[in-house]
């Protein structure tokens, strides 16, 4: 049998969005793949501080996270690229001459840094648990990196915000625009040149519109029943939802286990 290295996104795809655990008969699918001689990882956009509680709690050893900037292998963080950081700071300036309150990541950690607290004023504090930092000696051109930006933009004024082209976002929330990258496929790209691996033996699985970046014709992509029609609809294959045993009926079906 031909060795695959298979993607999976997290939520909505290897588990169940009422539980926020794998399905059972994905869990089992996994570690058909792996006694195969398949190579198994994740590809999510969280970041690497946070995906690694998931994967760490769950037995997985490699992934692609931050977006794709980030690449785990057998364990190790070989890379974590920062968002460009002149793009960053065009950004931010415009949200500061429109007079929206902004918040950025400058680590690979929950910690927030902001000059004042507009953003918070603004927005609130977000659902995901974040330390908010207000230091009004920031000096945001000065600093290293930038990991993400979060704009205090809802959503109907968004097109205000012109320069929001020049790093990829996503809107998770009507109060916030949130900045960080969108290249899963690059990181896959970037993790089978680490593996030494052709890419063409890649097969990916994900559910929503966020995973519509590694669905491409270099390799073979799988929408789970439950996933948007536009994910669908450019899919190599569409399996059944994810809790209906979804990712163990298209191994199954492809004799992959």
């Amino acid at each position: 049998m031909e060795k695959k290295y298979f993607f999976f996104d997290i939520d909505g795809t290897l588990t169940d969005r009422s539980t926020g655990k794998i399905v059972p008969s994905a869990r089992e699918a996994l570690d058909r793949l792996e006694a195969n001689g398949h190579f198994v990882a994740i590809a999510t956009g969280r970041a690497h501080y946070k995906a690694r509680k998931f994967t760490e709690a769950n037995g997985f050893k490699n992934m692609v996270c931050c977006g794709g900037n980030g690449c785990v292998i057998n364990n190790e963080l070989v890379e974590n690229i920062p968002l460009d950081k002149e793009g960053c700071l065009q950004i931010i300036h415009q949200s500061e001459e429109l007079g929206y309150g902004w918040c950025v990541a400058l680590d690979d950690t929950k910690d927030v840094y902001m000059t004042d607290d507009k953003f918070l004023r603004q927005v609130g504090k977000r659902k995901e648990p974040t330390r908010y930092i207000i230091d009004n000696m920031l000096d945001i051109d000065s600093v290293d990196a930038i990991y993400k930006i979060y704009v205090a933009i809802p959503k109907e004024e968004e097109e205000k915000l012109t320069k929001k082209e020049l790093i990829g976002h996503l809107r998770f929330e009507p109060e916030y625009l949130m900045f960080q990258p969108d290249n899963k496929r690059g990181g896959i790209v970037k993790m089978m040149e680490y593996l030494g691996a052709d890419i063409k033996n890649v097969v990916v699985f994900g559910d929503d519109y966020n995973d519509m970046d590694m669905f491409c014709k270099d390799w073979f992509s799988i929408a789970m029943g439950n996933g948007c029609q536009d994910l669908k609809d450019v899919a190599s294959y569409v399996t059944d939802t994810n809790v209906n045993d979804g990712i163990k009926k298209a191994c199954e079906h492809f004799e992959w286990i």
